[in-house]
Order: structure tokens, then sequence, then C-alpha cells
């Protein structure tokens, strides 16, 4: 993936600032390169095919559940991806010129555990934040550490710490972990 950042050249601004923004922007992709996982439920339309369009969910063998094709591998791919190779598959003798849009209605859920007033599983919203994710969760408790947390992303062998600050991303399948704060 190539992203350029246009940063006016200005005395306020430096080199390695432009950079550091760069490389923002690159950690945190756009929704259309979202990668596909288990739980994910998404709206397929086939133009002029009103049977073969509607709104499916990711399964656990991590496909899409289609007719006439069957079943398509979802999990790790993007929607254009995904609606490329249900093209493909609706051209080898079901229908003429498909022309196919798919639009992600809702994101798999995240978890948060831990110090927090509610812990449990809840639905990920575009451009959830750690705090986001604490406010959905009820809180901290007293006891709660409010400087680092601990992040699973989805498919990821181990926790990573992170550091809480306001703009910390929260992204779909994520396990939140908030430790207890020690005296």
């Amino acid at each position: 993936m190539s992203i350029s950042l246009a940063v006016p050249a200005s005395p306020a601004t430096s080199p390695s600032f432009a950079a550091q923004m760069e490389t923002a922007v690159a950690q945190d992709p756009p929704e259309t390169d979202y990668p596909l996982g288990v739980a994910d439920k998404v709206r397929i339309i086939v133009f002029d095919e009103p049977s073969l369009s509607g709104e499916f969910t990711v399964n656990a063998n991590g496909a899409l559940s289609l007719p006439l094709i069957g079943d398509v591998r979802a999990v790790g791919q993007t929607a254009t991806e995904v609606a490329t190779v249900i093209r493909r598959h609706l051209m080898d003798g079901y229908v003429l010129q498909p022309r196919v849009s798919i639009d992600i209605l809702t994101f798999r859920p995240f978890y948060i555990l831990g110090e927090v007033n509610k812990p449990g599983e809840y639905p990920y919203s575009s451009g959830l934040t750690i705090d986001g994710a604490v406010a959905t969760a009820q809180g901290y408790t007293y006891r709660a550490d409010k400087r680092k947390v601990f992040i699973k992303h989805a498919g990821a062998a181990q926790s990573v710490k992170a550091r809480i600050a306001p703009d910390l991303k929260v992204r779909p399948g994520d396990t939140i972990r908030v430790g207890e704060r020690y005296l």
C-alpha cells in the first residue's frame, strides 16, 4: 500500500515531523482495506439479480455461503477482493456480466476484560478508541491502571502492552485487558 501525505513547507514543519505523520497515517489503514473476519456481516448486491443479493455473515469456516456458487472464502480479504471472486464465480455460467458490490454492515465485536465495570463483548463501531471502549464498558473500576492496557489483536498470539492515549485505536476482534494498578 502506498500512502502519500502532503505537508506544506514551513519553518515549523520539519522532515522528521512529516515522516512521523506519514507513519501514523500508514498504521491506520482506511476501512476500504479492512480484512474481513469471522462474524462480520456484509450486504452483497448483484445488480439486476435480487435472488443473489442479500445480507450474509462470515461463518466460522471463514466463508460466505452464497446462492448458486456456494462458499466463498472471505477471511483476510477485503470487500473488494471478495466481490471480484464472487464476480468470477458468477461469470462461470450463471450470470452473463455480473456487477457485484459489497458493503460491510457490522464488524466483528471487540472484548474488554479486567478492571472495568462491565467486562464483556461489545459491538465495534468505526473509529473506536480505548477511551470509547472503556466508556462502553461503563468506565474503570477504582482499582484500574489508567495508564496502560494490554491489547490482543484478532489472530495475534500474544497481547501487547500499550500506553493509554486519546488516539489509541481499537480494531474489530480485539481483546482489551485493563490491569490492576499497584500502589
